[in-house]
């Protein structure tokens, strides 16, 4: 069974202005059925949460949908879900709870693999507890982690280990299960920045090793918000900052005011779209991939099966790509260079600005951009100022990766 692409372009809306969409790193495009479920949330009857009226009952359904749905998509339970404003919210606010017991003598492990989100907030609280930051380097060449001093650097100081499950700007994949055992024998935890990864692969936290695991579902078609999965027991011993008459209970006590109702019912409705890429059957291009399907399978054996479906195509993409581009081997380097990989693109031009071929694709209606979007311990490690991302989403097709490459050609000639 292969990915019915045409079926899941036409759940797309934006899709036919004709933009060719390689951004999907920064934020994919966004199917009809996650807009109509916050339309119908924010403009059903809603109020705060409770039980007694059916604007209460409304607003505590959303929430109780939000956490189940990401219990399946992230492999936890419902009461480990917490919802944030953005990744890079929740990875301050966990930063500066934990940072609480932190005490002279402690360190902390960040990577220069990752976005800053996942490097500066933990830099930061180190910084304050008056603490040694230590950091797992990026070895230029492979565009891979140098985990040669793994063992020196996690020592039995080491409180946290930071790491991402890939990286945003040239799809590295490094090997979280490894570094989360080294950390976890020596007693620390493990936070993943899994921004990237969780719009590419079945998550599984318990597999990576990872204590706190947090994703964006506007990565993975859903709204601007973040998510951080993580065992309810572990979440019990955290005390973050929170008001007076506020629940303490779990995972209640790390969402600071109140939630934004359709914010959460869109984010579901991202995570059942996904589930049923598992089961698409098209008729006609209409099919609607937010309904329930009887195929016998749980929502969550269903992501899994639709993420294979998802790799299969993405890295069949990939491949294209990087053989269209081969032809320009002396023009193009390309960073993105590490056996395990998602199917992203980092690229710079001999002679060119990357900001240059930024324009040239935009005026084509292709959009692949440039910069080096917030990774910037590794950029720095790369010496490279700026390059042009390709990233590729499910709803990519053979079609636009012909455009992209003849574009790309025209550029370099």
């Amino acid at each position: 069974m292969t990915l019915d692409v045409p079926a899941v372009r036409s759940q797309f809306p934006s899709l036919a202005s004709r933009i060719a969409h390689f951004d999907g790193p920064g934020g994919t495009q966004t199917p009809a059925c996650v807009g109509e479920a916050i339309a119908r949330t924010i403009t059903g009857p809603l109020s705060n949460r409770g039980t007694i009226t059916l604007s209460e009952r409304n607003a505590e359904d959303s929430v109780r949908a939000f956490r189940t749905a990401f219990a399946d998509l992230l492999g936890v339970p419902p009461e480990g879900v917490v919802h944030g404003r953005s990744a890079t919210q929740l990875t301050y606010d966990f930063s500066r709870a934990l940072a609480k017991t932190w005490r002279a003598g402690d360190e902390v492990v960040v990577s220069q693999l990752d976005h800053d989100c996942n490097v500066r907030p933990w830099v930061q609280a180190a910084e304050r507890a008056g603490i040694a930051v230590r950091w797992l380097r990026l070895d230029p060449a492979t565009a891979e982690l140098d985990l040669d001093d793994l063992d020196d650097v996690v020592n039995e100081r080491t409180r946290l280990v930071a790491v991402t499950a890939a990286s945003n700007l040239l799809g590295t994949k490094p090997p979280v299960a490894r570094i989360a055992e080294r950390a976890h024998a020596v007693g620390a935890l493990v936070h993943v920045d899994g921004v990237h990864y969780a719009a590419h692969a079945a998550v599984d936290p318990a597999a990576l090793g990872a204590d706190f695991f947090v994703c964006s579902p506007y990565k993975f078609f859903g709204p601007h918000c973040g998510v951080l999965a993580a065992d309810p027991e572990l979440l019990e011993t955290i005390h973050p900052d929170k008001l007076a008459p506020s629940t303490n209970d779990v995972p209640e006590r790390f969402e600071l005011g109140t939630l934004p109702y359709e914010t959460l019912a869109g984010a579901t409705a991202a995570v059942d779209f996904i589930a049923g890429l598992a089961d698409l059957r098209r008729l006609g291009g209409l099919d609607r991939l937010d309904r329930p399907v009887a195929s016998g399978r749980s929502r969550r054996e269903r992501i899994v099966a639709a993420h294979h479906l998802i790799d299969q195509h993405e890295l069949r993409l990939r491949r294209r790509i990087e053989d269209g581009l081969s032809d320009f081997a002396d023009r193009i380097t390309s960073y993105s260079r590490a056996k395990d990989r998602t199917p992203t693109l980092f690229l710079t031009f001999a002679g060119r600005d990357s900001l240059d071929a930024y324009r040239f694709l935009a005026d084509r209606d292709i959009a692949a951009p440039a910069d080096t979007f917030y990774a910037y311990e590794p950029a720095k490690a790369l010496g490279v100022a700026a390059g042009l991302r390709i990233g590729l989403a499910p709803y990519n097709d053979d079609a636009e990766i012909d455009r992209l490459l003849e574009a790309l050609g025209d550029f370099l000639r």
